[in-house]
């Protein structure tokens, strides 16, 4: 699926942006015949189609949704339930939370996720290419696209919704059509946070009303009504729009069904298709699994930097639950690694249907219905399936069905956004810190406010 598009293509459209690609070197010169010119890209159905399978080879690069807006969320969420022990400084400084702004991961997932960006803007700048009978399906996943890349960014380059006024609040450029002649005008300033959220609520919401309606059948590697909705339920969620994320998540279930899976087979690529609602590709020909590369012990061929530590087993709280044997031991079980990402090329699982069965039970217990299930209902639905004791009647709190999304959904990148639309605290060098601490917010690139005029003066607090 995922044909690789040069990014030698797109390099000088973004640089007006001071989006510096860094790939855009002496090497990429040379024209692979798999590449297409800029000046004959987007005249035919053909070239639309292509050039959204780049939108989505963008996603999926490793800087992006290819495992750093994961793990990145992960390690400045992280609260010592895991150590990194790598060596790369620029993961180093996420877990620690001391991060400089010219950290070259940072740099990296700035970069390569407006690339997505801006594939997707060259899609949607030529629908009108697009026959009628297709062009729905191909403006859709394009929004999706775009929608799912710009929540990414604004997740950790700007504050939480909620955390001051959203209305002033710095958040990322709103870039919306493609650069491709450089000038002045393409300098763009900071949207604010409640412009960018309105951006993706549009798109997302344009997303699920061109695609087709969600069904049991439909293939995750691509944007699907499912897909869309799901990612609406997300977005809704972290809003604190509590009856828009039931609903969005209620539909989802609807669609899908009953978790039939075992949790084990969730993250079997051969067998997962019933539980993931959107995912990133990868195959031994192309791709990257980065989830693997840093969670992954060496004998499953990762790095094995990311250890879990018995802070995060502690709170597995029933002896019965396969969630708490889903590891692996190394080095005479002094080391402990997730099993979610033991397959060297297997798929990076993006948004599941567990996480709607707690998105609706969340949001039916703070609003006190019912709508689809009780919350104690889908709780234990989701304990269930992992072999888990059930809560009991009356022992359901929102405390517990918080600590559920955490079982569940550990280290697939939710750890910073749970924390911060909880408003909790967590440890930064010895001291506990609340959720709007400013190192909990990652710097704008030094390489862009550096380039870019627009972004003088709009550096994230504390850098």
């Amino acid at each position: 699926m995922k044909t690789k598009m040069t990014k030698h293509i797109f390099c000088g459209l973004l640089a007006g942006l001071g989006l510096l690609v860094s790939a855009c070197d002496k090497k990429l010169e040379v024209q692979p015949t798999q590449s297409i010119d800029q000046s004959n890209a987007l005249t035919t159905e053909q070239d639309v189609r292509v050039t959204l399978v780049g939108a989505y080879d963008g996603l999926s690069d490793v800087d992006s949704y290819g495992g750093a807006i994961q793990f990145t969320n992960e390690l400045l969420g992280d609260d010592r339930e895991v150590v990194f022990g790598g060596t790369f400084t620029s993961l180093d400084e996420l877990w620690r939370k001391s991060i400089v702004a010219t950290n070259l991961q940072v740099q990296d997932t700035w970069l390569d996720t407006y690339n997505a960006i801006n594939r997707a803007n060259n899609v949607l700048s030529a629908i009108d290419r697009v026959g009628e009978d297709s062009r729905a399906q191909i403006e859709g996943e394009a929004r999706f696209v775009r929608g799912v890349a710009y929540y990414g960014l604004v997740r950790l380059f700007a504050k939480a919704w909620g955390d001051g006024d959203n209305n002033t609040n710095l958040g990322v450029p709103l870039v919306l059509t493609p650069t491709r002649t450089l000038t002045e005008a393409d300098n763009r300033p900071r949207n604010t946070v409640a412009e960018v959220y309105a951006q993706i609520l549009e798109d997302l919401n344009r997303a699920a009303e061109l695609l087709p309606a969600p069904s049991a059948n439909e293939n995750p590697g691509f944007a699907t009504g499912s897909g869309a909705l799901a990612m609406l339920a997300r977005v809704y969620l972290n809003q604190g729009n509590y009856a828009a994320a039931r609903d969005a998540a209620d539909q989802v279930i609807a669609a899908k069904g009953p978790l039939t899976l075992s949790f084990a087979d969730v993250f079997n690529d051969a067998s997962s298709q019933a539980e993931v609602l959107f995912k990133v590709v990868v195959t031994d020909q192309d791709g990257t699994n980065a989830m693997n590369t840093y969670y992954g012990s060496v004998t499953n061929q990762g790095r094995g930097d990311i250890r879990v530590q018995t802070k995060h087993m502690d709170l597995y709280d029933s002896p019965t639950d396969e969630r708490a044997q889903f590891f692996n031991l190394t080095n005479n079980g002094a080391r402990r690694f997730t099993n979610k990402y033991s397959d060297q090329y297997g798929d990076v699982p993006v948004i599941r249907l567990a996480e709607m069965y707690l998105i609706r039970a969340e949001a039916n217990f703070r609003l006190g219905t019912a709508v689809g299930a009780t919350p104690l209902e889908d709780i234990n639905a989701v304990r269930s399936r992992a072999k888990a004791l059930p809560i009991a009647p009356g022992a359901l709190s929102l405390a517990t069905i918080l600590k559920e999304r955490r079982l569940e959904l550990a280290f697939e990148g939710l750890q910073l956004d749970d924390l911060k639309r909880t408003q909790g605290s967590v440890t930064i060098a010895g001291t506990v810190s609340p959720y709007s601490d400013s190192r909990l917010v990652l710097p704008i690139p030094q390489r862009e406010i550096d380039t870019n005029p627009a972004l003088k003066g709009q550096q994230n607090a504390g850098y």
